[in-house]
């Protein structure tokens, strides 16, 4: 129940946990207990439960994961029908040719009416709400929606993040206001630093002798050199996790340094280069994964469980199943480049967009709003992510935790929709237990300084504009992925730096760049 930072690269990054105290009675909670003035013309409930007199059905198209069990099954939803009154009927569909599946729903306009963890785009977004398909939110969430409204007032980074240019809000996002949930951690095995007479490194120099270190000179004792110095997700994730050491940032959800609020887009930068012919050095060396642009995700976790990987990146410390091997294990900060950088990517606040949307069709749109916004709470949060109290998970100290029975029986996530990620809720630190142990939290704690004040998350575009990037980013995004993993592996020589640089500007990253200038100056004046 992780978040891949990784793998949310040139797709995810580029493009565009758990809040606890669940209620798992039909009561509503005490804060709201006999509080439920209605909206006469509506029949809606503006504040507690249930939210309407009368039983109400919706459907509700939604992604379920690998790891998931039937939704209808979930303690959440049966025990919010009871809160709420409102019956969901969900219309499952796998991850598997899911986007197929939901083009095919506004392609026909077969619509359900509630699009629920349905990953829609920013452009799918501005595309279906100015066709019809999907309406307008901003009003609802002003009458029906304490909880997010709160949220968009804490975080002034959210509302721009899901508003157009035209002051819409078609989809509503997933939320991560706790840090740990938002970075990967970068893990030393300490136990070799303490074999080795090391210091945890503090700089790409340092790093690099401990990597060595690491290869040559027999950590785990076993009298072989078999040891793996540093792993990380498959592909191109190695950029974005090592790119502040060299400066670059990720901002807008794109390759992006904003300076002086001047976007800069850094792909064929010198800095870049430096980057990626550091990475090279590690890959050349055998210090970086050999199998790196080639291995699976089950791979990449298992070197992670093993205790005989240096170093590498995760969320939280989850696939470390084996006590002894977390304990060989301890965050540390970005390491600091050649001119003294040391950023930290992290994803923004809104990560997850498009979570829900409601559309045309739903006569119930105030209900449906009301409905959705409890799991912008830390108490729907709870429910949605544990389950019932005592069966699924105790409280200490106010924080829940999955009991050890229900640990054991592996069963985490076919009780929740989180499991598979998108979901759309409030992922606080009050709910984030299972992936903010102490262990992560410590690990945390050395990239908070390194941390951007604000990460913007990819902006709004009318779809004329959206159109347009697409374009561009469709040449453009796929030759620098080509062409970087081909720099770091050695299959293409430095020499051919300027060719690369030329050939980017022939895609025209010129234009990406004033388009995105356009987007961020729109956004600074929205605030």
């Amino acid at each position: 129940m992780k978040r891949n930072w990784g793998t949310v690269l040139f797709s995810t990054l580029i493009i565009s946990s758990l809040t606890l105290s669940a209620c798992s009675s039909d009561k509503p909670s005490k804060e709201n207990e006999g509080k439920t003035p209605a909206d006469e013309t509506k029949g809606v409930a503006t504040a507690g439960f249930p939210i309407v007199k009368e039983p109400l059905k919706l459907k509700m198209f939604t992604r379920i994961a690998p790891t998931n069990g039937p939704f209808k099954d979930m303690p959440v939803f049966q025990d919010y029908e009871k809160m709420s009154n409102v019956q969901v009927e969900f219309i499952e569909a796998p991850t598997d040719g899911f986007n197929e599946k939901k083009n095919l729903l506004f392609a026909s306009n077969e619509l359900p009416d509630v699009m629920y963890r349905s990953g829609l785009t920013p452009l799918e977004a501005i595309r279906y709400g100015t066709g019809g398909q999907l309406i307008p939110l901003e009003k609802l969430i002003d009458a029906y929606a304490p909880n997010l409204k709160k949220l968009m007032e804490t975080y002034p980074e959210i509302r721009p993040a899901i508003t157009t240019p035209e002051g819409h809000i078609y989809a509503l996002p997933g939320i991560v206001s706790v840090n740990s949930a938002r970075t990967d951690k970068r893990w030393m095995n300490q136990a070799w630093l303490q074999k080795l007479n090391l210091k945890v490194p503090e700089t790409t120099d340092e790093f690099y002798e401990v990597l060595k270190a690491f290869r040559d000179k027999d950590p785990n004792g076993n009298g072989k050199q078999d040891e793996l110095p540093m792993t990380a997700r498959n592909g191109l994730s190695i950029v974005p996790i090592m790119a502040g050491s060299f400066g670059l940032d990720f901002q807008l959800g794109y390759n992006i340094n904003l300076e002086n609020d001047k976007v800069n887009i850094w792909m064929g930068s010198d800095r870049n280069k430096e980057l990626l012919m550091y990475l090279n050095k590690l890959y050349a060396e055998k210090l970086l994964d050999p199998e790196l642009f080639t291995q699976k995700e089950a791979q990449y976790l298992t070197k992670q469980g093993t205790g005989n990987t240096g170093f590498f990146f995760d969320q939280t410390n989850n696939p470390m199943l084996d006590t002894k091997v977390n304990e060989q294990y301890i965050g540390i900060a970005p390491v600091k480049g050649p001119h003294g950088d040391s950023l930290q990517l992290a994803a923004p606040v809104p990560r997850d967009f498009g979570a829900f949307a409601i559309t045309s069709v739903n006569k119930n749109p105030e209900a449906t709003m009301r409905w959705i916004d409890y799991f912008y709470s830390d108490e729907g949060s709870t429910l949605l992510r544990f389950g019932r109290q005592g069966e699924n998970y105790e409280l200490k100290d106010g924080i829940p935790y999955y009991t050890a029975a229900f640990l054991n029986s592996g069963n985490q996530s076919k009780i929740t929709p989180y499991a598979g990620g998108g979901a759309p809720h409030l992922i606080s630190e009050k709910v984030a237990s299972y992936i903010n142990p102490p262990q992560v939290q410590e690990a945390q704690k050395k990239l908070d300084p390194f941390m951007p004040k604000i990460r913007y998350a990819a902006p709004m575009f009318d779809e004329q504009t959206a159109q347009q990037i697409n374009i561009l980013r469709n040449d453009i995004d796929k030759y620098y992925e080509e062409q970087s993993t081909k720099f770091i592996a050695g299959a293409l020589s430095f020499d051919k730096w300027a060719e690369f640089q030329n050939t980017l500007k022939k895609m025209k990253i010129d234009e990406l760049q004033k388009l995105y200038q356009v987007a961020y100056d729109n956004l600074k004046g929205q605030k």
